[in-house]
C-alpha cells in the first residue's frame, strides 16, 4: 500500500506543498500511463464492432439489481428487470453498471459480458463510494475540517480497498466543487470554500483511491466531478445556472479539479449546472479546448445521471437525439442512465452528424481505461464474494474511522473551559433527536454502508463515563417536528442533571443532492426545545449535527460550549465522546464560515472589500453590510478552538521585499499557555493592497498543524514564492504583480494573530 503519512509536527501546507502532492510516486506513475500508447487489443477490438457494439460501450446504466440506498438514490428509469440487463450485456448494449449489489451481481453481469456476448469485452462496475463503502467515514466536508489532506487520502485508500474488494472497478468521487452559498445542499461531499484546501483534498483523495497502479486490486479509478462550477449555482439552488466570467472561474473554481487531474484522475464527471447559457454537458469549450486541449487529459468524461438528456428541458437541445450529438461532440465519451448514446449514436454516425473516427476516439478512451484496470487480463479480478465479505468492516478500518471523526470535530465555543467533561462525579442529561438511535446517522451519499452498524452518541458516551448509568436520555423534539410532551420531559431530565449535552441539528436528509435549503438554521421544534432546556440553567454542550455551516441563534448561539460533529459516519459517538470527555484534543478548523445570518449568503472569507468597507468598530451608514449585521462570519473559515490556551506573538519576516525570483521566510511563536496539550493549526493569509484586478480582503497561502504540549512554545515558519502570489488578470491569464502585501499569521481568516507587510519586487 501507499504510504505518505505527514507528520502532524511538520504538517506544512500551501504552495510547496500542492507541488509536493502532485509531484508524488502514485502521479508519475499514473501519468505515464495516461500518456502510454493504446493497448493494440484495443484497436483490434474496435476495427471489429459494430456501430452498435460502440455505442454500447459508451452507455453506463443504473444497475437493475442495486437496493436499499441504491434505490433510493437512482430510481431504476425502466431497467429494473435484472434478466434483461444482462441480456444487454450480452448483446453489447452497455459499457458496465453502477451502484450494483456487490460480487454476486457483478459475476452474473461480467459473465454474460466476456463468456456469451461476441466481442468478450468486460464491463466496469463503478458506484458512489463518497465517503466509505462498508465502514463509513465522515462526509468529505468534515474530513476537510482536519486541515489533513493525508487523512483524506488514507480514509479514500481504505474505502477503496473495501470496495475493490466487493467488484466495483470505479467510484464516482471525488467531488471537488468550491461551495460558498451554504444554502447548496451538496456542499457536503466536497472541499468547502478555500481554493487551497480544494486542491490538497482533491489530490489526496484521487492518490488514495487509485494508488500507484490502477490493476491493483486494492484500488479503484477515481473520478472528478463535477466539472464544472456546480457549486457556484445561482442562490445555492441545486442544478441551477452559473454565470460568472471566466477570470473568476479560472482563479476559484477550477483549481480543484485541475489538482484533481495533475494527481492522476483519468476519469471526469461533467456538472448539471450551465456555465454562462451553455449546459456543462454540452460545453465544448470545457470538455475539449480546455480539458484536453490546455490540460491535456487523457482518461474519459461521463455525463451525470441523465446529464445528457437534461439539455432538452433546459432548452438546449430539442430532442434525445439532439441531445445525443450535443453532448458527444461537446467531448462526453461517456452517457450515464438516459440510454441516448446507445438509442442515438449509430443513427448519427450513419446521417453524417458525428464522425465515425470521433466515435472509435471515445470508445478507444474507454477501453484503454479498462485495460489499464486490468480487466481485459482478468475481468474478474475484483469480483470475489469471499474476499467481499473478509475486507468489510475490519477492526483497523473502523479504527481510522474513529480517527477521522475525532479529528473532524471544531470546537467553536468552550466559555467557562466547560470542556472536557468529567468522566465521573456529573449527572449528564443527554438530549435532542441525535441523542440515541442510528437512524440515517452515517451521512448522506452512502449506498452500502449500514446505520445498525454504527455507534450513536448515547453509546459512544456511556463508554466513556465512569457511571453509565449517570447519562440520563430525553430526545425531546424530532428534528422538523414536535414531539408531544418532549420539551416537558427534556426540562425534566436537564433539571435532574448537573450538564446538559444537547444534540441538536440537521438529519442526513436535509443534506446532499437537492436538498438546498432557505434558510440555513436549526429547525424551529429544536430551537424551541433548546430554548426550554437553557432556560434551566444548567451548563450546557450543544453537538450540532449538520452537512453544511449554519446560522445559530438564540440559546443555540448562547450555549457554554458548542462543538460542530458534522456526520462522522459509522464510529460517530465515540468520535464525538473522545472530544467531550478529553481522550482527544479538539484540533478541526472550519471549512466554510458560519454566517451570522442566512441572509449573508453567500458569505466566504475571500470577499472583496468593495469601496465601501466598514471600518473597524461600531457599523456605519452607506457601508457594505447589511442592516445591523457586520460584513463578517460569526464563526469564519479556519475557526476552531483547542483544549489548550494558545499565543501568537513574535511575527517576523526574513526581508522586507520579495524579489521575483527570491522567497521569503515569515514566522510566528505559538505558545500554549493552557494546561492541556493542544495542536494548533497555524494559518498564513496575505492581501494584495494594490492590483490590477481588486484582490480578496484576504486569501490563505499556507498552513502549519502543531503539537504542542502544556507551556511548550514553537516557532512556526513559511515561505512564500513570487508565484505563490499569483492571480488572473483581465486575460483570464496568470500573472504577478508588484506592489505591497499584507501578512498574517493566524488562526483563522478574521483573527488578527500577528500580522506584517512586505513588498513585492519588479
Amino acid at each position: 500500500m501507499l504510504d505518505m503519512r505527514i507528520s502532524r509536527r511538520a504538517a506544512l501546507m500551501g504552495g510547496g506543498a500542492v507541488a509536493a502532492w502532485l509531484s508524488s510516486p502514485a502521479r508519475a506513475l499514473l501519468q505515464a500511463a495516461g500518456a502510454a500508447r493504446t493497448p493494440p487489443l484495443v484497436n483490434q477490438l474496435i476495427g471489429r464492432m459494430t456501430l452498435e457494439e460502440k455505442a454500447g460501450q459508451l452507455q453506463l446504466m443504473a444497475s437493475a439489481w442495486g437496493g436499499g440506498a441504491a434505490l433510493a438514490l437512482n430510481p431504476p428509469q425502466g431497467n429494473s428487470d435484472f434478466p434483461k440487463q444482462v441480456e444487454e450485456a450480452r448483446q453489447g448494449q452497455l459499457t458496465g453498471v453502477f451502484n450494483g449489489n456487490g460480487s454476486r451481481m457483478a459475476r452474473l453481469l461480467q459473465s454474460a459480458a466476456v463468456k456469451e456476448s461476441r466481442m468478450k469485452i468486460p464491463l466496469i462496475f463503478a458506484a458512489d463510494i463518497i465517503h466509505g463503502h462498508r465502514t463509513i467515514f465522515p462526509v468529505p466536508l468534515a474530513e476537510v475540517a482536519s486541515f489533513e489532506p493525508d487523512l483524506a487520502r488514507r480514509t479514500a485508500e481504505a474505502a477503496a480497498f473495501e470496495a475493490a474488494g466487493a467488484g466495483i472497478d470505479w467510484t464516482f468521487s471525488p467531488m471537488v466543487d468550491v461551495a460558498r452559498d451554504q444554502r447548496w445542499g451538496r456542499g457536503v461531499e466536497g472541499g468547502g470554500e478555500d481554493v487551497l484546501l480544494g486542491r490538497l483534498f482533491a489530490a489526496a483523495r484521487v492518490q488514495g483511491f487509485q494508488g500507484t497502479d490502477l490493476k491493483s486490486t486494492e484500488h479503484m479509478l477515481a473520478c472528478v466531478k463535477h466539472f464544472a462550477a456546480y457549486g457556484a449555482a445561482e442562490s445555492g439552488l441545486d442544478y441551477n445556472v452559473v454565470d460568472m466570467s471566466e477570470m473568476r472561474l479560472r482563479e476559484v473554481y477550477l483549481q480543484p479539479y485541475k489538482a484533481g487531474f495533475d494527481a492522476g484522475a483519468l476519469s471526469a464527471m461533467a456538472s448539471f449546472n450551465e456555465i454562462n447559457g451553455i449546459p456543462s454537458t454540452g460545453n465544448h469549450w470545457l470538455m475539449t479546448d480546455l480539458l484536453r486541449g490546455e490540460w491535456g487529459f487523457k482518461g474519459f468524461v461521463v455525463s451525470d445521471y441523465t446529464g445528457d438528456e437534461e439539455m432538452i428541458a433546459a432548452g438546449f437541445a430539442k430532442d434525445g437525439r439532439d441531445a445525443a450529438r450535443i453532448a458527444f461532440l461537446a467531448g462526453v465519451d461517456m452517457s450515464m442512465q438516459s440510454g441516448l448514446y446507445r438509442q442515438h449514436l449509430p443513427e448519427l454516425v450513419r446521417a453524417g452528424a458525428i464522425p465515425p473516427a470521433k466515435l472509435d476516439e471515445s470508445v478507444r478512451r474507454v477501453l484503454t481505461l479498462k485495460a489499464m484496470l486490468g480487466l481485459f487480463d482478468d475481468p474478474f479480478r475484483r469480483i470475489d464474494e469471499k474476499r467481499e465479505v473478509a475486507r468489510s468492516m475490519l477492526p483497523r478500518t473502523r479504527a481510522l474511522a474513529r480517527e477521522a471523526g475525532r479529528k473532524a470535530i471544531v470546537l467553536l465555543k468552550n466559555d467557562g473551559e466547560l470542556l472536557p467533561l468529567p468522566r465521573s462525579g456529573k449527572r449528564i442529561a443527554l438530549i435532542g433527536p441525535f441523542a440515541a438511535g442510528v437512524a440515517r446517522q452515517v451521512g448522506p451519499w452512502v449506498v452500502y454502508g449500514d446505520d445498525a452498524q454504527s455507534i450513536d452518541l448515547v453509546t459512544g458516551i456511556r463508554a466513556a463515563v465512569a457511571q453509565p448509568d449517570s447519562v440520563i436520555v430525553a430526545v425531546g423534539s424530532g428534528v422538523e417536528e414536535p414531539l408531544a410532551g418532549g420539551i416537558e420531559q427534556a426540562v425534566a431530565a436537564a433539571r435532574a442533571a448537573d450538564i446538559v449535552v444537547l444534540a441538536i441539528g440537521e438529519d442526513a436528509a436535509m443534506s446532499g443532492e437537492a436538498q438546498s435549503r432557505t434558510e440555513i438554521v436549526v429547525p424551529q421544534p429544536q430551537q424551541a426545545l433548546a430554548e426550554a432546556v437553557a432556560a434551566v440553567g444548567k451548563p450546557m454542550v450543544v453537538v450540532l449535527k449538520h452537512g453544511r455551516a449554519l446560522a445559530l441563534q438564540g440559546a443555540v448561539a448562547n450555549a457554554q460550549a458548542i462543538l460542530a460533529t458534522w456526520f462522522l459516519g459509522t464510529e460517530t459517538g465515540n468520535s464525538i465522546a473522545d472530544v467531550l470527555f478529553g481522550a482527544y484534543g479538539p484540533s478541526g478548523r472550519l471549512p466554510a464560515s458560519f454566517p451570522r445570518a442566512s441572509g449573508q449568503e453567500p458569505y466566504y472569507y475571500a470577499h472583496k472589500p468593495t469601496g465601501r468597507p466598514n471600518p473597524p468598530g461600531e457599523l456605519q451608514t452607506y457601508k457594505a453590510h447589511f442592516h445591523g449585521i457586520p460584513n463578517s462570519a460569526l464563526y469564519p473559515f479556519g475557526h476552531g478552538l483547542t483544549y489548550g490556551k494558545i499565543d501568537y506573538s513574535g511575527f517576523s519576516q526574513s526581508a522586507p521585499t520579495l524579489r521575483k525570483n527570491g522567497t521569503i521566510e515569515l514566522a510566528a511563536t505559538i505558545t500554549n499557555r493552557g494546561a492541556h496539550a493542544a495542536e494548533e493549526v497555524v494559518q498564513l493569509y496575505t492581501h494584495d493592497r494594490t492590483a490590477s484586478v481588486t484582490r480578496p480582503v484576504r486569501e490563505l497561502k499556507a498552513f502549519r498543524k502543531v503539537a504542542l504540549a502544556p507551556g511548550q512554545s514553537e516557532v512556526v515558519r513559511f515561505t512564500l514564492r513570487a508565484a505563490d502570489l499569483a492571480f488572473y488578470g483581465r486575460d483570464a491569464r496568470p500573472v504577478v504583480e508588484p506592489g505591497t502585501f499584507d501578512v498574517w499569521i493566524a488562526p483563522s481568516a478574521e483573527s488578527d494573530g500577528v500580522r506584517g507587510s512586505f513588498d513585492l519586487s519588479a
